[in-house]
Parts: C-alpha cells; sequence; structure tokens
C-alpha cells in the first residue's frame, strides 16, 4: 500500500487526504496546530463564491494599493517592508494587473471554482458533512450607479464562463434578502448569483477529518515541520520536532508557510501572505441576521451566517507573516456591516481574528509534481481555498493516480 504524507491541516490539507484515502492510500497528516482548521481555514469569510472569482490583480489595484499608503479604510493595504519577497511577489502581481491577464486568470479560477463547488456538494452528501450550510445565492452589492455599472459590466468574463448573474435593483435585493430593507436607501443595485453559498469552513474540515480517521487516516498534530531529509531526485523523509516521518509520496498544502518549508530543497513558489481580518458576532432571538450571504463591493466588506453567528470579513493587508491585530483594524468592515445589518446581531461581543492567505500573483493556485519526483504541491489558494479545495484535492488525487484531470488546469500546474 502507498504511503502519502500530507502536510498541512487546513482545508486543502484535509480534502487532500480525504480524497486520496479514497483510492486506498495509507495517508498521514502533518501539523504543527493541535485540531485541523487552525489557521486560515478558522474564520474565513465562508463564501462558496465561484460569482466572485475575480482575480485580485486587476487595473484597479495599484491605484487602491498607492492609496494606502496615505489613507485608512482602503481594500488592499500596502505597508512597506525590506523583505526582498515581498517586492519580488510584488512585481509579478503588477504585471498582471491589466486588463487582458486580469480576464485570463479570472476565467482560469472560475473552472476549478465552478468544478470545486460541484465537487463539494457531491462530498456534502456523501458524507453527510453538517457546517451551517446556507444555499440561497449570494449578493454583491453596489452602493453607487457609475461602481453598479462597471460592476454589471465585469462579470461579462464569469457569464461566459457558464455563471448565472443577475443585475437587480435595491427593491430586488431586499425581496431576496429583507435583513437588507435598512440598507436599501444606500444601494444602487447588486449582482445576484443563485448559486453561490456559504458554510462555516472550520466545521467542515473538522468533520470531514473526522471521517478521514474512521478511513484510517493517521493525524500528527502538534508536529512541528523543520525540513526533509531528501537527494536532488526524492524526498525521504520529513524531519520534525518529533522525529522523522516516512512515506512514499509526500503532498505540500501548508499555505502561507509553503515557501519557507521548500525554500531549503531550492524551490521560489510565488506565493505570499495577505493578511485578511474578520468578525464574528452571536445572533439570536431579537436579531435578523441575513439568510443570503454577500459582498459590499465598494468596501470589500463580506457577510455570512453561520447557524447562530453572522461574520464581517475584510481587507488585504501585505505585511508577512504576523497576525496581530486591534479593535481598530475592524472599524471600517464594522462600520459597513452595521449599517447593511443594523440589526443582524449582538455587536457588543465581537470575536477578532486574523489570518494569511497563501496568494499568487495570478490568483490560481500551484497544484502537482515538484521537480521531485514524489513531491507534490496543493498551493496558493488565496482568499479562494474554501471554494477551491474539493476540486483542487480532486485534480491533485487524479494526477497522483495518473488519471485524466477532469479540467483544464492551465496557469496552475508548477512549472
Amino acid at each position: 500500500m502507498t504511503t502519502t504524507v500530507v502536510l498541512g491541516a487546513g482545508v486543502v490539507g484535509i480534502t487532500t487526504a480525504y480524497y486520496l484515502a479514497s483510492t486506498g492510500r495509507k495517508v498521514i497528516v502533518v501539523d504543527r496546530q493541535e485540531e485541523a482548521a487552525t489557521e486560515t481555514s478558522y474564520a474565513n469569510a465562508g463564501m462558496i463564491a465561484p460569482g466572485h472569482a475575480y482575480t485580485w490583480a486587476s487595473p484597479r489595484a495599484p491605484g487602491i494599493l498607492f492609496k494606502s499608503l496615505f489613507q485608512d479604510g482602503q481594500a488592499l493595504r500596502l505597508k512597506l517592508s525590506i523583505d526582498p519577497n515581498m517586492w519580488s511577489w510584488g512585481l509579478k502581481f503588477l504585471n498582471n494587473c491589466n486588463a487582458e491577464q486580469s480576464r485570463l486568470n479570472t476565467s482560469r479560477k472560475l473552472v476549478l471554482c465552478r468544478y470545486s463547488q460541484q465537487a463539494l456538494v457531491e462530498l456534502t452528501a456523501k458524507e453527510n458533512l453538517q457546517y451551517d450550510l446556507l444555499s440561497k445565492g449570494a449578493l454583491y452589492i453596489y452602493r453607487d450607479p457609475v461602481s453598479f455599472e462597471n460592476g454589471c459590466r465585469n462579470t461579462r468574463v464569469l457569464v461566459d464562463g457558464g455563471m448565472e448573474l443577475k443585475p437587480i435593483t435595491p427593491a430586488e435585493v431586499v425581496a431576496i434578502e429583507p435583513a437588507l430593507k435598512h440598507a436599501q436607501p444606500h444601494m444602487a443595485g447588486a449582482i445576484y448569483a443563485p448559486s453561490d453559498e456559504s458554510g462555516d469552513a472550520r466545521a467542515f474540515t473538522r468533520n470531514l477529518a473526522r471521517r478521514c480517521k474512521e478511513m484510517g487516516v493517521e493525524f500528527r498534530m502538534s508536529t512541528t515541520i523543520a525540513g526533509f531529509e531528501h537527494d536532488s531526485n526524492a524526498i525521504h523523509a520529513v524531519l520534525t520536532n518529533k522525529g522523522r516521518i516516512t512515506g512514499d509520496e509526500y503532498v505540500l498544502a501548508l499555505g502561507s508557510y509553503a515557501p519557507l518549508i521548500v525554500r531549503r530543497l531550492g524551490y521560489r513558489l510565488p506565493i505570499y501572505p495577505v493578511k485578511g481580518y474578520s468578525v464574528t458576532f452571536p445572533t439570536g432571538d431579537g436579531f435578523s441576521p441575513p439568510d443570503v450571504c454577500g459582498v459590499d463591493e465598494n468596501n470589500l466588506v463580506a457577510y455570512a451566517r453561520f447557524g447562530n453567528r453572522l461574520r464581517f470579513t475584510a481587507t488585504a493587508e501585505f505585511t508577512g507573516y504576523q497576525t496581530t491585530h486591534t479593535p481598530k483594524d475592524f472599524a471600517h468592515m464594522l462600520q459597513c456591516g452595521r449599517q447593511l445589518f443594523p440589526e443582524g446581531a449582538d455587536y457588543s461581543k465581537p470575536d477578532y481574528w486574523a489570518g494569511l492567505r497563501p496568494m499568487t500573483p495570478e490568483g490560481t493556485p500551484i497544484i502537482g509534481r515538484s521537480k521531485h519526483r514524489n513531491l507534490y504541491f496543493n498551493v496558493g489558494h488565496g482568499h479562494m481555498g474554501w471554494t477551491m479545495s474539493c476540486g483542487s484535492a480532486r485534480v491533485l488525487t487524479d494526477i497522483m493516480n495518473n488519471r485524466a484531470v477532469e479540467i483544464d488546469t492551465t496557469g496552475m500546474i508548477f512549472k
């Protein structure tokens, strides 16, 4: 029996472990945390959103980053640093910030996002997974006529890729989501994506990890990866604070930390951590949280309800590997969120969090074989890791089993 060691226990690592175990492999999952989904998958936006598969590297992005040096409240924040990795990544990002490349990268992301969502639907049904799933679509809200017009125009790349997206009036927004009634005067319109969904990525990942254990997957948690025992052709062992872990194959699914781990093998993965913030509030009797997830497009604040919790997520901050935060960091998203849903939750009980998105300059992940014959990559999913996780894991499993991949993976395969 082939033994595969999966490095990383976030949503990408656990879905990878599940699909590989389903093909008869013995799988070992290694992670430094005590429990799965404790880092990027812990409190993300929770949107399963092919309808928002746009790449961040767009013609607008350089201007927003420049403004962030002088103005607070920008959706993208750049903090100048002497980190050469940030500058190297940033130059590649800027090279993708033109209309042609943005459209190409978005269309590639969409293929994987749609495939992955269908895989998630199938997996959820097969394993009867519970994770506060809401399948009522998503609303992408615009505050003024100009941005709404531009937003409608930008949907063409997604519509051409098969997405159903409907421009709707503020009154139609409220008909779909009554909890937005107080915000109707502040809207010019919205784009409704009826097939988008939301769900708690942490609950999904941890419940799937339990299913993996039932399938025989071995978990080595609280285990810090220090490096590899290797030669120029193959990996022979993973070196950890708890000793060597050996296998026949190794899968790198360490999110933002992947480039640091494989740098000593000679790889320079174009992945940089982009910090995001979320705040979650309790709901219950007397509150009116939304059932339909969405994004305030002018402020790039996402929102979603998970059972009796309402979460707002915002900001892409280029600030290295630190995840510290203060209440001030959440002021702008809270202002937007309370305007959208003044009765949405108990705003006196915030649960603040910050995590790192593993971004590539193009926004597409890196999947497949490395230069070492038994090392594989499933990394770089950025802000769409939850949406892309099941599809990426299935793609990699097909590659590792020498089966034909079911989708076009152009722009995603490691070179």
